[in-house]
């Protein structure tokens, strides 16, 4: 649909208004659970930011003499709208055969020596054009967009080579220019070794470090470096080569670590001072205590477990309890989570791994923020930051995760801006 003009907006009479009020850290321990709930709560925006937040019956008057658009609430839950800070949009077709082969017992790597997984969704983006690539990520945005969420990260690596990561890059800049949503870039070139360089790991390295980095960081095309440090992907060491030389060029760090074996990964991200670790579900009690005395995010990712069908997930409560910043996201991606709803993964990490829902609201989104490095303007609906929130068509924020795989999601609002409302 199309964004109604930036001006003024009144959005009242919610039952409950999710603030996540807050000093600007990481939510860990008891205060993730603490949403800052307000009761008959409004926001009165002016143009992209949050100009106030309070009752009803204290804003009505300013809003009255702002002429703000009337967003009558009746009585449902208001919040800040979803950051998904780890996903993989920018891709071609889909997966559908690896689903098959998985349901009929095939492994994740037995796929990937197949001729599936990472090496099947790269062919694709090779012959791709740039124009099909934007046109299939955009009918994807605009369901994001429909179901709650604002802000998305978004990792190449389907490329594996210069030009086709450098494609990917561009996909995202031409996004970003048109999308209604915001898009966070991060470079995941060690995402997968490339056949031709099977056997020679260090020399796929060097092309990245070499080549690819230098350009990404003159060009300034992402934000973030990512790397796969698993097994069957990179070793500690490899990564550690990779995010170091996307450090030098202004790049900062996440790393996708400990999903389908322990490997260090969240060691290297704390040395690295990286922005999050992703996935976890290998994690040692070791590990646990690690990522929370450090500022490391630590990103639970259920829906690649649900997807996988795999018993383990990440340990949420462990994490909770030592006090690490726990983020949620999608992993959105045609492999092994494809998955856009936030509100999905809530009731994953509700009933998977024993978050409760406050808990998993704040990790969807101030903490998501916090990975992001932009939670000074996001994540919450305090006077100031960036007017980004969701009306959700539920009367208690604990029916979001509780009706399971609904979309409650009734009016998105971006940067002041309606970009999608159920009529």
């Amino acid at each position: 649909m199309t964004p109604s003009p930036p001006r003024a907006l009144f959005l009242h009479s919610a039952a409950q208004l999710l603030t996540l009020a807050g000093p600007p850290v990481p939510r860990r321990g008891p205060a993730l659970g603490e949403l800052g709930i307000m009761r008959d709560g409004a926001v009165l925006t002016w143009r992209d930011k949050i100009l106030r937040v309070g009752r009803t019956r204290e804003l009505a008057g300013e809003a009255r003499r702002l002429r703000a658009r009337l967003v009558d609430c009746r009585g449902r839950v208001v919040m800040p709208g979803f950051i998904d800070s780890h996903t993989h949009l920018v891709f071609a077709g889909n997966r559908v055969e690896d689903f098959e082969r998985r349901i009929c017992g095939a492994t994740y790597e037995e796929i990937a020596r197949a001729g599936g997984g990472i090496a099947r969704s790269a062919r694709l983006v090779a012959e791709a054009t740039e124009h099909e690539l934007v046109a299939q990520a955009r009918r994807v945005l605009d369901e994001f967009a429909a179901h709650g969420t604002t802000t998305v990260e978004v990792k190449t690596g389907y490329g594996l080579d210069v030009a086709n990561e450098m494609k990917i890059l561009r996909v995202i800049r031409k996004l970003q220019r048109t999308a209604l949503l915001e898009l966070v870039p991060t470079l995941l070139a060690a995402h997968a070794l490339p056949a031709k360089y099977r056997g020679r790991p260090q020399a796929y390295l060097r092309l990245i470090t070499q080549q690819l980095i230098p350009q990404v960081g003159r060009k300034k095309l992402a934000r973030f470096i990512d790397c796969f440090c698993d097994r069957g992907a990179f070793t500690v060491s490899q990564c550690r080569q990779v995010l170091a030389a996307g450090l030098r060029y202004g790049l900062i760090p996440r790393i996708h670590a400990e999903q389908l074996a322990r490997t260090g990964a969240c060691r290297l991200a704390v040395e690295l001072g990286a922005a999050s670790a992703d996935h976890l579900d290998q994690s040692s009690d070791a590990d646990v205590q690690t990522l929370a005395q450090s500022d490391v995010v630590a990103t639970l990712l259920p829906a690649a477990n649900f997807h996988l069908g795999l018993r383990q997930y990440a340990p949420a409560r462990k994490l909770i309890e030592a006090g690490a910043a726990v983020a949620l996201a999608t992993d959105f991606n045609p492999g092994t989570s494809p998955t856009l709803n936030m509100q999905f993964i809530l009731s994953l990490a509700c009933s998977q791994m024993r978050m409760t829902p406050a808990e998993a609201v704040s990790a969807a989104t101030i903490n998501a923020a916090y990975s992001l490095r932009c939670a000074n303007r996001l994540g919450s609906l305090e006077p100031g930051k960036q007017a980004d929130l969701v009306v959700m068509a539920v009367c208690d924020h604990r029916e979001i995760p509780y009706y399971l795989a609904w979309n409650h999601c009734a009016m998105t609002v971006k940067r002041g801006r309606i970009i999608h409302s159920q009529a």
